[in-house]
Parts: structure tokens; C-alpha cells; sequence
């Protein structure tokens, strides 16, 4: 049995993360932010959904303790923990109701939230009532199924003897160990999907709806439910968190620019849908002085007219610094592309949404080339490098691509540790600047790009310092 003291989460194997050194991530967590449902691929099929009662028997996944000779079975008292990330998406539902919830439906004109598609889809298992079986509940919040898929077809076959997981997936069974399908799942709420009520409008953010921010291996982490211990791995491949994080960061790009495209997105009324656009370069503090005081840095990764709000490209900084260290001919490619991108942003419409198609296929051949690749040596050290590097660190001046970048280093700092490249102890003693990178994104307030890109330089030197 792994450690669960206070603050700390399970990780992968023998990998442990401490959530106290970045209580930011959690805001789209634990808040009234999307949290994480599959239902528009739940929609296409004519499966039944049974409910999260029907996995909680004692002796499936209902345990108090984890001591399970297959699995851990105490999943559904992690999926409720009442005050862990953890239990995130068990209360996903009942977020809807508290005071932030109703003000912002109420603004919106939505009604009750709890019984608003907009906020239901992602906030819960939502599905036809056709579709919802004898124990089901919408209340239960985002349920088993949201992730794993309707259970109508794997329920009663997936624990018996004869079982695989092979027999499992082909009974319905979603899966998730595959890193593309476990991104687009979880990007369907994280970042948002055309399916019903899974995109956070810019209406939606300005009516109180957190800022959506999402990186794979991280959230995977933070809502992990079981450990990879010796009969995981026979019966699935141990998860690669390089690989997990890069092709998450190219999925999240895909989804962005599949969705920005897309004219019912990409565009409110006669304006485009700044939901799409970094939040935190128009909201600034604005002076009205003699001296000219600039509130934002330009950045060269966005050849974009002065003064125009700049698409929000947290996740094509992080996919192109992997792609270059990882698959450099994809990379450059992708690179000149995403030049591209925002150089049409500054035009009109059909060049932005053409260069927008152009960057997704790029995004997209990144993802299965990331996905297909063989990771080990010093990847994530090449990485992290990378990520600090001269070439990369000048596009660190807003704060949403920052954070992705602080996230990037703590995830694949911990992936050295748990494939004991990197000792528990090595990596503690090299805390402190981690946590300096933490506190320069603390909040978006306090955000300083110059200091922020020191502390980041100083943590991975000292991670490169212990290869």
C-alpha cells in the first residue's frame, strides 16, 4: 500500500506528487470548472448507462480499504473523497448548485443550473433518458461511464475469470491506457467538444466560470484510481509519462484548432469567441498617463499586429518545444505552421480558419507520431531543458502558457523519479525551485514574466544538474 498522508497523491508505481506546491491547479478541479465527462462520445452510441451504484458493490470497486488481489476495489471511495482532487468529479454535480453556480446561471438566463444541458454536460454523466438504466443518477455527478463508456455491454463479463482486457474493450469497455483516446476523452470537458454542453463560452467566463487549463499526465495523476503495480502491467502497458504529457499537449491543440475552425465556435455574432484567445492580455491593469507604461511583453512566437489580443497558445509553446527535442522534422514543420496561424490572426477570418485546418493536421500527425515513438534514456531531461531553454523562454509572457510550462517540468520530473533515474531524496532537495516556478504563476495577479522566467530557468537547471 502506497502513502495517502495529507497532501500527498498517489502516483504511478512509486512516484508521489505533492499538491501543496501548486493549489492553482486545482481551480479546475475542485471549482465549478468542466471536469471531465465523455458524453458526446457517450452520445453516438445506443448503450445503457447503469450508474456509479453499479460498480460499488464490496466486491467489485466498493471497498473502504484498497486490498483488492486484482484491483485496489476501494475506487469509489477515491472517486468520493470529499476533499481530494480525487474526488473532483464525484462532486462535479453539486458545484452547480452552490452559490458561484447559480449566479452564473442565472446570469445567462440558463435556470437551474443542475438542470441546465450547458452546465450538465460536463458537470455530469449526461445522457438520453433512454439511455440511463435502473441506477443511474445525474446527480451522481461525472460518473464511472463518463470515462470508461456506457457499461451496458461489459458490466457482467469484465471481472470474470475468462476475462481480458482485450475481451473487455471489445465488450464497450473505453480504453484509456491508450494516451490519444484518454486525451480526447478528457478534453472533451477540459477543453471542450461539439458535443452538448461541453464548450465553455466566453459568456460562460464572464458570467464567473473559472479559466479552463488541462495537461494530461497531471489531471491523469490527480485522478488516478488505481496503481500500476505488477498485474496492471501484464494486462495493460505501463503508462510513459513523456509520452503521456507530449501527446496530450497535441491533442489539446488538435481539439483547439478543430474547434476554432469551426464557424458555430470560432465565431459569437460579429466577433470571434474569445474563449479561444489568452485571457489575462486584455485583462490588465489599464493607465491612461502621460508615460507610456506597457502591460504586456510581445512575444516571437506571435507575429501578430501590435495590440491585437493573441490567441491563446499555452499548448502549441509546449508542442512545439517536445516536437522539436522529440521529432524534429514534425517539429519543423509544426513550428512553421503555427507562424502561420498567428500571422492570419491578424487578417481575416477564412485565412485564420484555413491556417487554423492546416495547424490542427500538424498538431494531429505530432500526436500519432508522439504516441507511436519509443521514449527511455534522457527524454525528459532533454525536455525539460528545452522547455527553459533560450529559444523557448522569450515566449513565456503571459501567464496561461507559463503555467503550462511549470506543470510540464514538475510532470516529468516526477517520471524521473519513478523510473528511478532521479531518487525521492534528489528530487526533494531540488523542491525549492520547483516550488519558486509555482509561486511566480500563483495567480494571475501577481504574474511576472521576467521573474517567472528565472525561477523556471533555476528549476531545471537544478533538474539537469542531477543527470
Amino acid at each position: 500500500m502506497e502513502r495517502r498522508a495529507a497532501g500527498w497523491h498517489r502516483g504511478r508505481g512509486q512516484g508521489l506528487r505533492l499538491l501543496a506546491l501548486a493549489p492553482f491547479l486545482l481551480l479546475g478541479v475542485l471549482g465549478i470548472a468542466a471536469s471531465g465527462s465523455s458524453s458526446a462520445e457517450a452520445g453516438s452510441s445506443s448503450a445503457r448507462y447503469e450508474g456509479v451504484a453499479s460498480c460499488a458493490g464490496s466486491t467489485c470497486h466498493g471497498r473502504s480499504e484498497g486490498n483488492g488481489a486484482v484491483v485496489r476495489q476501494d475506487e469509489i471511495a477515491s472517486w468520493q473523497e470529499p476533499s481530494s482532487a480525487s474526488g473532483a468529479h464525484s462532486r462535479a454535480y453539486s458545484v452547480l448548485a452552490s452559490r458561484r453556480g447559480r449566479q452564473i446561471a442565472e446570469t445567462l438566463g440558463l435556470g437551474a443550473a443542475t438542470s441546465a444541458p450547458a452546465c450538465l454536460g460536463c458537470h455530469a454523466t449526461f445522457v438520453p433518458p433512454a439511455q440511463r438504466g435502473a441506477r443511474f443518477h445525474t446527480s451522481d455527478g461525472v460518473g464511472c461511464e463518463s470515462c470508461h463508456g456506457p457499461a451496458e455491454g461489459w458490466l457482467q463479463v469484465h471481472y470474470e475469470k475468462a476475462a481480458s482486457h482485450a475481451s473487455n474493450l471489445r465488450a464497450g469497455l473505453v480504453p484509456l491506457e491508450n494516451p490519444q483516446v484518454r486525451a480526447k476523452v478528457c478534453l472533451d470537458c477540459h477543453f471542450g467538444s461539439s458535443g452538448n454542453g461541453q464548450f465553455v463560452t466566453h459568456s460562460m467566463m464572464a458570467a464567473g466560470h473559472p479559466r479552463i487549463s488541462f495537461e494530461l499526465d497531471l489531471f491523469s495523476s490527480l485522478q488516478q484510481h488505481h496503481d500500476e503495480d505488477a498485474d496492471y502491467v501484464r494486462r495493460k502497458p505501463r503508462t510513459d509519462s513523456v509520452r503521456l504529457w507530449a501527446v496530450g499537449q497535441a491533442e489539446a491543440v488538435a481539439r483547439a484548432t478543430d474547434l476554432f475552425a469551426r464557424p458555430d465556435f470560432g465565431m459569437r455574432g460579429m466577433f470571434p469567441e474569445f474563449y479561444f484567445y489568452d485571457c489575462h492580455s486584455c485583462h490588465r491593469q489599464i493607465t491612461d498617463g502621460p508615460a507610456r507604461r506597457l502591460t504586456f511583453e510581445t512575444n516571437p512566437g506571435r507575429p501578430i499586429p501590435f495590440g491585437n489580443p493573441p490567441f491563446n497558445d499555452e499548448n502549441i509553446i509546449m508542442l512545439s518545444t517536445v516536437a522539436k527535442t522529440l521529432a524534429p522534422d514534425a517539429g519543423a514543420r509544426f513550428a512553421a505552421a503555427s507562424l502561420d496561424f498567428h500571422r492570419a490572426m491578424g487578417r481575416e477570418r477564412a485565412s485564420a480558419q484555413q491556417a487554423s485546418v492546416a495547424l490542427r493536421e500538424r498538431a494531429q500527425a505530432l500526436s500519432n507520431a508522439l504516441a507511436a515513438r519509443s521514449y527511455g534514456g534522457d527524454d525528459a531531461y532533454r525536455v525539460i531543458a528545452a522547455i527553459a531553454s533560450k529559444a523557448t523562454a522569450p515566449r513565456f509572457t503571459d501567464y496561461a502558457g507559463s503555467v503550462q510550462a511549470v506543470m510540464a517540468v514538475d510532470t516529468l520530473l516526477n517520471a524521473l523519479v519513478r523510473e528511478r533515474r532521479v531518487t525521492v531524496g534528489a528530487a526533494a532537495g531540488i523542491r525549492a525551485n520547483v516550488n519558486r516556478a509555482y509561486a511566480a504563476v500563483a495567480a494571475p495577479e501577481t504574474y511576472r514574466p521576467a521573474e517567472f522566467r528565472s525561477a523556471l530557468a533555476s528549476a531545471a537547471g537544478a533538474i539537469g544538474s542531477l543527470q
